[in-house]
């Protein structure tokens, strides 16, 4: 694969790849009520985070020409009706309190599943991609415009101040039968969209002093040469990217560094990648072209002795590099998703996933959500004879979508960049400069 910059034609290989991603969403997705599959089990939860990512597909998708407009409007609006009749309140089989919704769903009622938590970052997901859809779906039609008035209608109704945690910052969750969760959003993560769609509230906004409380619980670390924002698993410098486009703008925290979180994602791939050719653990596999370590699924629970050493296996589990739990699991998806601030290593890496390893064409969806090329004798197929993960997440499958697409058009940057919430969370957060501050910036 060649090297290349946003804004160029992908190479063929990669638009199929981006097409069977999309099939996730076409077979994983209840057409009643517009709710994804978490993961592609039997009787699976519906994920709202999933939710959200099919809902911002689905204008990629139109454009490529995997659905038509209809069909796209068909499901945005299934779901966002779904979201604006379902039950808000303290009932443990409700759907969402105070605007926000339980983290996972039944896929056929949309009640609550198990003993789940009201998911503050999730909900977050669910919001970006019905704002997606409002600011896609922009014509005169009917039913573009009742997309468009239940998508800020839903967004306007989460109470941020509620979930507000006494030290300043935003809570993880609640739950009806023991209150919030113990936990904030604290330390660089996904939690960036998460504070500037707080911020961009017309009816509920957080202060402006929440978002310097979470910048204040920052980590800047020196690693391999390179100074960055840490947070070890690769996703957390994905998916607020997915719907920001960060190039040349910069909050106070990045002012004073001197980059922007986009080159930020930048050196976090880079680091991911020297990692994985320093390899200080011994795994196998791990070079300049495979690597990816994320929060994913993973061969475990279990305990190994591989060549003389007693190695330990998780099941699910928040890895990352350098510093967090790494045993041997990576995420191609992951490396996708970096394929905007990265190119020049994500294209050879993804080459050697799907050629050499060959995780690609043996997989209706194209990746599965993780593999383990340490955890011997579990082959997955094909030329691995590693462990490969027997689920694809929707989580996993909606970044391989968007990300793909903000490289190739920077469609959802595009949409976002309109987007009044947005604009206005990023303004009120103390973001400046490039494409916020140009004239005729219609976000505001």
């Amino acid at each position: 694969m060649r090297s290349l910059s946003p804004g160029q034609n992908l190479p063929a290989e990669l638009g199929r790849l981006q097409r069977r991603s999309f099939k996730y969403f076409e077979s994983e997705t209840n057409p009643h009520n517009g709710l994804v599959r978490d993961k592609d089990a039997v009787d699976w939860p519906a994920s709202i985070a999933a939710t959200g990512l099919a809902l911002a597909t689905y204008p990629v998708a139109v454009e490529r020409g995997m659905i038509s407009r209809a069909v796209a409007i068909e499901r945005t609006l299934a779901a966002l009706t779904f979201f604006d009749a379902s039950r808000q309140g303290t009932e443990p089989n409700a759907t969402g309190y105070r605007g926000f919704y339980y983290h996972f769903l039944d896929m056929r009622t949309g009640r609550r599943a198990a003993n789940c938590e009201i998911s503050t970052v999730d909900s977050a997901f669910l919001f970006a991609g019905m704002l997606t859809a409002a600011a896609y779906f922009d014509g005169d039609a009917p039913v573009e415009r009742r997309i468009r008035e239940l998508a800020h209608a839903l967004y306007e109704r989460a109470d941020w101040v509620w979930a507000l945690a006494g030290n300043g910052t935003i809570g993880h969750g609640w739950r009806p039968e023991s209150g919030f969760i113990p936990h904030c959003w604290q330390g660089y993560d996904e939690g960036l969209l998460l504070y500037v769609l707080a911020l961009g509230s017309k009816t509920h906004p957080v202060p402006a002093q929440a978002f310097e409380a979470w910048a204040s619980t920052y980590e800047w670390k020196h690693v391999y040469d390179l100074d960055y924002l840490y947070s070890a698993p690769l996703f957390t410098h994905q998916l607020s990217h997915v719907w920001i486009d960060f190039r040349g703008i910069q909050d106070d925290f990045m002012r004073q560094k001197g980059i922007d979180y986009f080159e930020n994602s930048r050196r976090a791939s880079l680091i991911q990648q020297r990692y994985a050719i320093d390899n200080p653990l011994g795994l196998a596999g791990y070079a300049a072209e495979c690597w990816g370590i994320t929060a994913s699924d993973g061969p475990g629970p279990a305990t190994l002795k591989i060549d003389g050493v007693v190695r330990q296996f998780y099941d699910y589990a928040g890895r990352g590099a350098p510093y967090g739990i790494d045993d041997g699991t990576l995420a191609p998806w992951a490396v996708v998703a970096s394929l905007p601030f990265a190119p020049d290593i994500v294209l050879p890496t993804l080459h050697h996933f799907m050629h050499v390893l060959q995780l690609h064409e043996t997989h209706a969806c194209g990746f599965k959500a993780s593999v383990n090329p340490t955890f011997v004798g579990a082959s997955g197929g094909g030329a691995f004879n590693g462990w490969v993960s027997s689920y694809c997440f929707g989580l996993n499958i909606g970044p391989i979508v968007l990300m793909l697409e903000n490289f190739r058009s920077e469609l959802v940057w595009r949409l976002m960049r309109e987007c009044r919430p947005i604009v206005a969370g990023l303004r009120r957060a103390g973001f400046q400069g490039g494409w916020l501050d140009a004239p005729g910036n219609r976000g505001s």
